[in-house]
């Protein structure tokens, strides 16, 4: 098992997988998500496009089985704009540490971890001062919502991020349960680097 920061035309070889996993592990409760490969190719378009940009992989000999991506929030000021408003932040400083996938059969060894630890490393390097990602709301009671499902808020907070009150941001996607697109919730986490 490696886990290793890919750029440049390595990060671009490997955005199809990145694809694929993401909506295999995020058809799982929060997110629900019900994803399709061409939109996934057209949302990694900006981590093709971002000089910025990291992947960070994690490979079981040469398979991808978790990912973890970031880019300058800049890059992503017009989806998060609004949920900035208001908010005493320059964007420039921000780095945006989007999503972290990995396959169910890995988890536990650390790679979480290492994802974040890696990606920090990246934003200190590009002289970012603050790390942000957005989380999934769900309702307490979902219908969904497995008996075993444990909130990733504590590894959150171990890693010194907390909720940045007031910024949310609406994205809309299919459910698995749903046969249309609708709104989500998702809440940003910050801490300095």
């Amino acid at each position: 098992m490696r886990v290793e920061v890919l750029t440049g035309a390595a990060l671009d070889a490997a955005l199809d997988d990145v694809a694929r996993l993401r909506i295999a592990v995020f058809r799982a409760f929060p997110y629900l998500y019900d994803g399709s490969l061409d939109y996934e190719r057209a949302y990694l378009e900006t981590y093709r496009s971002s000089p910025g940009a990291v992947l960070v992989g994690a490979f079981d000999g040469e398979r991808l089985v978790g990912a973890s991506t970031g880019t300058p929030m800049a890059d992503h000021a017009e989806d998060f704009a609004r949920a900035f408003a208001g908010q005493d932040l320059d964007l420039t400083t921000l780095f945006y540490c989007a999503e972290s996938v990995l396959l169910p059969e890995y988890r536990g060894r650390g790679i979480g971890h290492r994802f974040f630890d890696l990606r920090e490393h990246h934003a200190r390097a590009l002289g970012k001062t603050h790390a942000a990602f957005c989380s999934v709301s769900r309702p307490a009671d979902h219908p969904l919502r497995p008996e075993t499902y444990a909130p990733l808020d504590p590894f959150w907070r171990r890693r010194g991020y907390a909720p940045l009150p007031g910024a949310v941001a609406q994205f809309r996607w299919k459910d698995i349960d749903r046969t249309t697109e609708t709104d989500h919730p998702l809440q940003f986490w910050i801490r300095r680097l």
